[in-house]
């Protein structure tokens, strides 16, 4: 394969993040994005000889063997009928959408029948290292030959190969990215509604607090279209999302009218469903996240050691597991292909669910303490709002309240970063040890 090229139409951060680990294993590379960039990409990639950033997709496409279309999920189905038709002869093309339900659509669509289809997805951001981590591989329309040259490009990455459908991926990202996503969203739109940075002062402090709000932060910064295509596109992720925000609402309105009873038994019926009876072989196969490594990774001060952090009822998590209840989804069954921010969102739900004494004082919290009613309102109106967007397929709305949210907490988002590289990288080290 000496002579093999690798195009790549769409060359934003994750596009960029193929070309140099791509490059750097010797292969040879040709690029494009929108031809206004161009200029900008061939300085930002001079120094590097197997990448040659070329004006459009045309160029590309006629000139490489594999191609990866590396846009955003609303866009896919556009840009395919703009350069499909220009794909090589004999040409192996895939995708690296989150949703791959209009990706494949567009492919059937606008690619040539003599072209091969193996669509893929790194799941996992472009600043996250990929050794170790979930790379999904969907064999559409291929060869054995053209899926195993397919498999040995990307081999460089480091990453675990999952193979699935189109389908499959679609439903387990609705299971483990799509409401993940939703929570956190609807955290920062909370505590932006109530003019808050929630690592100033000390309401919200410890562990489970920094990994909710460095999480929160982490999707902030990112493009608002990676999470709009993946909910709003998807449509395996709209039951989801509407059953969050429907699990969110009826268990904040338990707590309001003080039904502690009723409260209880609900969730404790979803524990069990989820994370199984105490004392049962799938209770005590899972480890919990320690503490003591996610208490290193705020963003504020930390408060004395002798100055414990309020309670909190932690509305985001009950929801989480009463949605999972309430449609059937057992989350450690996609563990081989779920994000670092899903394993540390399941870690900290697992930790406040199985932490003896830590769950009933969360439900006691939440029927007789008023400490955060005022941003459980808030909560509770972002998750409906999300999950109406997603329900009306509005993108444009999607892309307005994203934005707003994210220029509120922007000043923070280096450092969070920062931080937050630094708290999954200690947290998947633990798992391993």
């Amino acid at each position: 394969m000496e002579d093999f090229v690798v195009g790549l139409i769409g060359m934003g951060d994750m596009g960029k993040m193929y070309a140099r680990s791509l490059s750097s294993a010797g292969w040879r590379i040709m690029a494009c994005d929108r031809e206004e960039k161009h200029d900008e990409l061939v300085k930002e990639f001079e120094g590097n000889n197997k990448v040659e950033i070329l004006r459009n997709g045309h160029l590309v496409s006629r000139a490489s063997n594999y191609i990866v279309y590396s846009v955003e999920a609303a866009a896919i189905g556009r840009v395919v009928a703009q350069f499909g038709p220009s794909t090589r002869l004999g040409a192996i093309v895939g995708g690296q959408t989150s949703c791959k339900d209009p990706e494949i659509k567009a492919f059937e669509e606008y690619l040539p029948t003599d072209v091969d289809i193996v669509s893929c997805h790194s799941l996992h951001g472009p600043n996250v290292d990929p050794k170790g981590q979930p790379l999904v591989l969907i064999k559409h329309r291929a060869s054995d030959e053209s899926f195993a040259k397919v498999e040995h490009v990307l081999r460089c990455l480091g990453s675990t190969h999952v193979y699935l459908t189109a389908k499959e991926h679609d439903r387990i990202t609705a299971d483990t990215q799509a409401v993940t996503h939703a929570a956190f969203l609807s955290m920062g739109k909370a505590w932006h509604a109530n003019k808050q940075f929630p690592w100033e002062g000390g309401r919200y402090v410890g562990g489970i607090e920094n990994v909710k709000i460095n999480l929160m932060l982490r999707i902030y910064a990112q493009k608002w279209h990676v999470y709009a295509g993946l909910a709003i596109l998807n449509p395996e992720a709209h039951k989801q999302i509407n059953q969050f925000a429907k699990s969110t609402t009826e268990l904040y309105y338990l707590m309001l009218e003080g039904r502690a009873d009723e409260l209880r038994e609900r969730v404790y019926a979803a524990k069990e469903k989820v994370f199984g009876a105490e004392g049962s072989p799938k209770w005590a196969s899972r480890p919990l996240l320690r503490d003591d490594v996610l208490d290193r990774f705020s963003l504020g001060q930390r408060p004395p050691e002798d100055s414990p952090p309020l309670p909190n009822n932690h509305l985001s998590l009950l929801a989480m597991v009463d949605c999972w209840s309430a449609l059937g989804i057992v989350p450690y069954d996609h563990m081989i292909c779920s994000t670092p921010l899903f394993r540390l969102w399941l870690g900290v739900t697992e930790h406040l669910f199985r932490t003896p004494g830590l769950l009933d004082e969360c439900l006691r919290v939440g029927i007789d303490d008023n400490t955060f009613r005022r941003d459980d309102l808030q909560f509770t109106i972002a998750a409906c709002g999300w999950a109406e967007c997603v329900s009306l397929r509005q993108f444009e709305t999607w892309r307005e309240r994203f934005a707003v949210t994210q220029k509120f907490f922007e000043p923070r988002f280096s450092r969070a970063m920062e931080v937050g590289n630094a708290m999954i990288k200690a947290v998947l080290e633990s798992e391993k040890n």
